[in-house]
């Protein structure tokens, strides 16, 4: 596959929701880099930590699925830019926080990189001010 299909497949998968079916995306090793500020997010966002391997993918996608409530939760994608191996994918995330029930958007931009139909970079930048207020406990 060429980067544009391997980004749309990747999509698909991640809208269908299976951890492990979108982690057949990803290399074995894989760099990764969320835009969070330094810090032990562990107690409140358990999803937000470094990843560099395809299980490391797998269990990023089935924590972001288990603190979040389902019927409540979506990605909106605006555009996928493709420049050769580079894929930007931009967009919002209409989520709600299951912890505390709250809802938020987040405008996010998704770096990938693919080699061989298999996502090798995954850098995401997103609002972490708005996932972080969703998941604030009083």
């Amino acid at each position: 596959m060429n980067t544009r299909e391997t980004v749309d497949e990747l999509l698909r998968r991640v809208a269908a929701g299976d951890p492990e079916q979108i982690a057949e995306m990803y290399a074995d090793h894989v760099t990764w880099m969320v835009n969070w500020p330094e810090g032990d997010y562990s107690q409140t966002t358990p999803w937000i930590r470094h990843r560099s391997t395809r299980s490391g993918m797998a269990d990023h996608f089935r924590l972001l699925a288990e603190n979040h409530v389902p019927d409540e939760s979506s990605a909106v994608v605006s555009t996928v830019l493709v420049d050769g191996a580079d894929a930007v994918v931009m967009g919002e995330l209409h989520y709600t926080a299951k912890p505390t029930g709250r809802r938020y958007v987040a405008a996010f931009a998704l770096h990938v990189t693919v080699e061989d139909g298999l996502v090798t970079r995954h850098h995401i930048y997103e609002d972490s001010l708005a996932v972080a207020g969703a998941f604030a406990r009083p």
